[in-house]
């Protein structure tokens, strides 16, 4: 990694950056599998850090579609939810504001040399549509970002990451310089399977919950000055 690169800072979306709201996906698939939103039924499972389209075959087959119905909806659902968060730009900006400090703290640590990028399970329309309407997308380069169109196992996301990084800088991406910055048990357990270090805020999920799955960090909010002092604090060399 290039040494004048403070690191790198990878933010998930929704529960970190703002708060979560499942209207777009119900929406979404309502209008994919020809349902009332009514009758939208999410699985009993935990949706959060995971990605759209797992959630959505998920939510289809509970919802009472055939698995193999609940798969051919796929084809259309990326249109269909790229549709409506387009329409719904206002209402995205109104109903998830940015959490307190979620701006601050992106720019501070632009300031501070990082580069940042997201890792969410949204797909790459829904991600722009929320930040941009938020008002985080100023130092946030999405064309390096792992998205929920990019592979449904989460997982998958962080290999998409780096090798986005490596086209889009020149050179590989340090797991021990990156930083992903989450909420949820899910965002501990896929940035560790790359190596990646990670910091969790208290937005959901309680201190002690999250302190179960071992994460470097824990925040109690998006405060600017402890956000900084804990992404630099885990990229400075042993």
């Amino acid at each position: 990694m290039d040494s004048r690169i403070a690191g790198v800072v990878v933010w998930d979306v929704d529960g970190t950056l703002i708060p979560a709201d499942l209207r777009w996906l119900r929406r979404a698939i309502a209008r994919t599998y020809e349902l009332a939103e009514s009758n939208v039924v999410f699985p009993a499972k935990k949706v959060h850090g995971y990605t759209d389209e797992s959630i959505v075959v998920d939510t289809a087959v509970a919802s009472g579609m055939s698995p193999a119905v609940a798969e051919e909806g796929l084809r259309r659902f990326g249109d269909v939810m790229s549709q409506i968060m387009a329409r719904g730009r206002a209402e995205v900006a109104r109903v998830q504001p940015a959490y307190p400090g979620a701006a601050d703290s992106i720019t501070a640590l632009h300031r501070h040399g990082f580069v940042q990028t997201v890792l969410t399970g949204n797909l790459r329309s829904a991600a722009e549509i929320k930040l941009q309407a938020t008002g985080l997308d100023q130092y946030i380069d999405f064309s390096i970002g792992g998205y929920g169109s990019d592979a449904r196992d989460r997982f998958s996301l962080p290999s998409v990451v780096a090798n986005r990084y490596l086209v889009s800088y020149g050179h590989g991406l340090e797991p021990a310089r990156t930083v992903v910055i989450g909420d949820a048990p899910n965002d501990i357990a896929c940035a560790r399977s790359a190596g990646f270090r990670v910091v969790v805020v208290t937005h959901r999920a309680s201190r002690e919950e999250l302190a179960e799955s071992k994460p470097d960090a824990i925040l109690d909010s998006l405060d600017p000055v402890a956000v900084v002092e804990a992404v630099t604090s885990l990229v400075q060399p042993a």
